[in-house]
C-alpha cells in the first residue's frame, strides 16, 4: 500500500503543476491526467479506509482473544512467529488498549506459523508483559488471559520491542505519505472545482 500512496503523491504533484497548463494543445491532456488522478486517489483512500474499518474477520485463520484482568488500561500488541524452513520473519499487530475486565479480538493467519507473542505496554515505552503461545490446533481459538505482570523471556521480548519499533516507526512513515496526500488531493480538488471568473 506505501507504493501505491507514493505514486499518488507524485501523480499529485504533477497535477499541480499541470493546472497552470490552461491553454493549447496540452492542457485537454493536462485536464485529462488531473481528474483521473483525483477518481484514482479518491478511489484509492475509499476501498483502504472501508477495507480497514471492516471487521478483520481472515480465511483459515485463528482467533486470538486477550482479556485484561489487571486494573490498569494496557496497549496491546501481538506478533505471529512466522517460520518457514526456520528462517523466521515476525509479523507484528497492533491490538489496541485495553481497559480492565475487557477484551479485544484478533484474527491471526497461521498458515506459516505455529507461535505467536503477546506483548503488554503501560504508556509508549514501559513493556510490563511479554507472553509466548504455540498453537498446536489451529482449529482452536485462542484465549489469552492477562492477569499479572510478567515477562516470560528477557531475550524474545527484547526482540519484540526492536519489532514493535519498528512496526510503528513504519505507521508514523505512512502517516505522514497519507496526509500530505490528502493535502495535495485536496488543493486539485478545490482547483478543479474552482469557479472560473
Amino acid at each position: 500500500m506505501t507504493f501505491v500512496i507514493v505514486i499518488i503523491f507524485f501523480a499529485s504533484i504533477l497535477s499541480l503543476i499541470l493546472s497552470k497548463v490552461k491553454s493549447g494543445k496540452g492542457a485537454e491532456w493536462a485536464k485529462l491526467f488531473r481528474i483521473a488522478t483525483l477518481i484514482f486517489s479518491i478511489s484509492v483512500f475509499t476501498y483502504w479506509f472501508i477495507k480497514k474499518s471492516a471487521v478483520g474477520v481472515v480465511n483459515n485463520s485463528v482467533g486470538l482473544q486477550v482479556v485484561n484482568k489487571l486494573p490498569q488500561t494496557l496497549d496491546f500488541y501481538v506478533i505471529n512467529v512466522n517460520n518457514p524452513d526456520k528462517n523466521e520473519r515476525h509479523e507484528a499487530k497492533h491490538i489496541g488498549k485495553i481497559r480492565p475486565e475487557y477484551y479485544r479480538i484478533e484474527y491471526l493467519k497461521m498458515d506459516k506459523s505455529d507461535e505467536y507473542w503477546v506483548i503488554g505496554y503501560l504508556g509508549k515505552k514501559n513493556l510490563v508483559y511479554f507472553s509466548q503461545h504455540s498453537v498446536p490446533n489451529k482449529n482452536i481459538d485462542q484465549i489469552v488471559e492477562v492477569n499479572n505482570y510478567i515477562n516470560q523471556s528477557a531475550k524474545l521480548s527484547e526482540i519484540a520491542k526492536k519489532q514493535i519499533e519498528a512496526y510503528n516507526y513504519d505507521n508514523v512513515k505512512l502517516g505522514i505519505w497519507v496526509t500530505l496526500d490528502f493535502l495535495l488531493l485536496f488543493l486539485n480538488l478545490v482547483l478543479i472545482l474552482r469557479i472560473r471568473k
